[in-house]
């Protein structure tokens, strides 16, 4: 086994992938501005502690792409980081990244769970 595979391996059952507006963040407004302005989901803590028991946490999220746009003269996971820290969930978090990263599994409130092409069309349509 290569160290790429033994790599691959460890991130597939170790890590878990988060999204962060909407499941971490409340994000009741949106885009807004731009900042990370909202308060964390109710849970957030107690759920995020917990996992970190077993599981390498990984927030992915937009806000992370290179190609947004500086607020307050910060990027978008420099945001994210300062927002973890104010709320003390920091601790609990390995990365923030911009795409999917290797994960068991993925927690995110826009996914869809595939089942088959004809039940995925029905609930996008």
């Amino acid at each position: 086994m290569t160290e790429y595979d033994k790599k691959q391996e460890n991130e597939n059952k170790n890590q878990l992938a988060i999204d962060f507006d909407g499941v971490i963040h409340k994000n009741s407004r949106g885009y807004y501005d731009g900042t990370v302005y909202d308060i964390p989901m109710e849970g957030t803590k107690k759920a995020l502690k917990l996992l970190s028991k077993q599981y390498i946490l990984i927030i992915f999220t937009c806000k992370a792409k290179p190609d947004r746009p500086l607020i307050n003269g910060k990027t978008g996971t420099e945001l994210v980081w300062e927002w973890l820290g104010k709320y003390k969930l920091d601790i609990y978090i390995k990365d923030v990244v911009c795409e999917k990263p290797r994960a068991a599994y993925y927690i995110d409130d826009k996914g869809i769970e595939f089942e088959s092409w004809d039940k995925t069309i029905i609930k996008v349509k």
